[in-house]
């Protein structure tokens, strides 16, 4: 059969998924793989296009199109359609050294730029790589390349989330001793903490920490930089750092009531979680039913979550698997459109109305989506004994500000509405790198409170420091912390050697 046919013929098949009313009762990963040989069919759907968009991973209309990491997307379809699976492990692995989380948690900004899209389902690039780097595992492609000339050279990174743990990979392959720094008790960052372990799996991070361990990396960790360690004794002790804290300050409401007992950040609200089950040794029952949590018992408590985005919908998810009564998710922006509107023509990165599995599980246990379009906190009632007890909301609406042509979202006149509310999740994004990280390097920070450099570059205005991911660019996506962790190996390796050869 020709690839021709395969590209006409086969409509675009996903992997299985459990379904919500199943997959709630265990935090574990409700994701299924097709087999080889109905996966190798959706790489034969590949057109191979004269200019694929996939991997352009640049900036179209304001927003990123395309891998950033620059995957040889074609490329790597064209072997999966011809049932080379470790060939193609080994052409991802060029430009990619952690598929295995992207696999999982990327949104799949190359899908969104296939061709394929225009007109019909794009590509399903997301589970042909998932399914490369799972065959490579089990199959023990995967190699940690241990380097068989050290250069003398010692760097240390800071922070060991997805940017740290990407430059670390491609700095100790180069040759150089890295130590790296996470003040959590366990190495993995945002990756770890940050996600749900029915997203990415908990051991399938350790599986590659192990790997990268056994090639020479060092891993300390329960020690904060800037604490417990200062600056300029690192600075001493190695010949370049590399900042990879992540946007880590959490954005505050300020709403009176704020602090009534039941209000938590999101973060900390995941980790809390996350650190549980891996101290249960993933015992999804036992932490369902004791729910041993600082901030008590999620079962049977009406949660409204604040924020939009995925970590809000990481917080919608967890919620229903812990018993929550109710959960209702707030968003300040309005409904986007179902499809493309004829501003935003493909390859843009779609701005239509997205559903993920928190909405869909939430929608299946209720009957309807948690989420609460143009509406936000306006004051938190308390108890008696300082627990929450509802939340005031007041609807907003779209107002073009006439001197600076900036659309901002202000309230409605009397739209306010009482919640009732024994838990708030405040997911707001967040406001930059933490001050005593940047404090205590004397590294400049730009106008949103990221770790200041020159346009595409990653070193700080301090001489032999460094930096990337979200420290650099603010709260962004973990395929980019990867890349750019990839970006300021390089240039650190430059500034060591004089040249680099990765």
């Amino acid at each position: 059969m020709s690839k021709l046919i395969e590209v006409q013929e086969y409509e675009r098949i996903d992997g299985p998924v459990i379904a919500p009313r199943d997959r709630i009762k265990n935090f574990n990963e409700f994701h299924k793989h097709l087999s080889l040989e109905d996966q190798r069919l959706q790489g034969g759907r590949c057109l191979e296009c004269g200019v694929p968009f996939c991997q352009y991973g640049d900036t179209i209309g304001a927003m990123v199109s395309g891998c950033p990491l620059h995957n040889l997307i074609p490329e790597t379809n064209d072997l999966i359609y011809r049932g080379a699976w470790e060939q193609a492990y080994h052409r991802l692995s060029i430009t990619h050294g952690l598929p295995e989380f992207t696999a999982r948690v990327c949104p799949a900004l190359c899908e969104k730029a296939c061709t394929h899209g225009l007109h019909t389902e794009p590509v399903s690039t997301k589970e042909n790589e998932w399914n490369i780097i799972e065959h490579a595992f089990n199959e023990g492609y995967v190699k940690e390349i241990t380097p068989e000339i050290r250069t003398g050279k010692t760097i240390a990174i800071i922070g060991s989330g997805p940017a740290g743990l990407s430059a670390a990979q491609q700095l100790n392959r180069r040759g150089h001793k890295v130590t790296v720094y996470e003040r959590s008790d366990r190495p993995g960052g945002l990756l770890r903490y940050g996600i749900p372990n029915m997203k990415l799996d908990k051991r399938i991070i350790d599986r590659r920490l192990k790997l990268m361990k056994g090639a020479g990396i060092d891993f300390i960790c329960n020690v904060n930089v800037g604490v417990d360690v200062t600056a300029e004794e690192l600075r001493t002790k190695y010949d370049r750092v590399i900042l990879c804290t992540g946007a880590s300050q959490p954005r505050d409401i300020d709403a009176p009531g704020r602090d009534a007992n039941g209000i938590f950040f999101a973060v900390d609200f995941l980790s809390h979680v996350s650190r549980h089950l891996m101290d249960m040794n993933y015992d999804h029952e036992e932490l369902i039913s004791k729910q041993p949590f600082n901030f008590g018992p999620v079962k049977g408590k009406n949660v409204i979550v604040i924020g939009g985005g995925d970590t809000g919908n990481d917080c919608v998810g967890t919620c229903i698997r812990l018993g929550a009564a109710n959960v209702t998710q707030l968003e300040m922006m309005p409904e986007a459109p179902a499809a493309r509107t004829y501003d935003n023509p493909w390859p843009e990165w779609p701005k239509v109305k997205m559903t993920d599995y928190g909405q869909e599980e939430a929608s299946a246990i209720w009957g309807a989506d948690p989420r609460v379009y143009q509406t936000t906190v306006k004051e938190f009632l308390k108890n008696e004994d300082g627990s929450l007890r509802s939340a005031i909301t007041v609807a907003l609406k779209q107002e073009l500000d006439k001197k600076s042509g900036r659309i901002s979202m202000v309230p409605v006149a009397n739209s306010e509405k009482e919640l009732p509310a024994d838990m708030v999740l405040i997911c707001a994004g967040f406001c930059g790198t933490q001050s005593y990280i940047s404090d205590g390097f004397g590294v400049k920070l730009d106008v949103r409170s990221n770790i200041s450099t020159e346009d595409g570059k990653f070193k700080t205005s301090v001489d032999d420091v460094f930096t990337a991911g979200d420290a650099h660019r603010g709260q962004s996506l973990v395929v980019w912390a990867i890349a750019e962790g990839r970006m300021v190996a390089k240039e650190v390796d430059e500034d060591l050697m004089g040249y680099s050869n990765l």
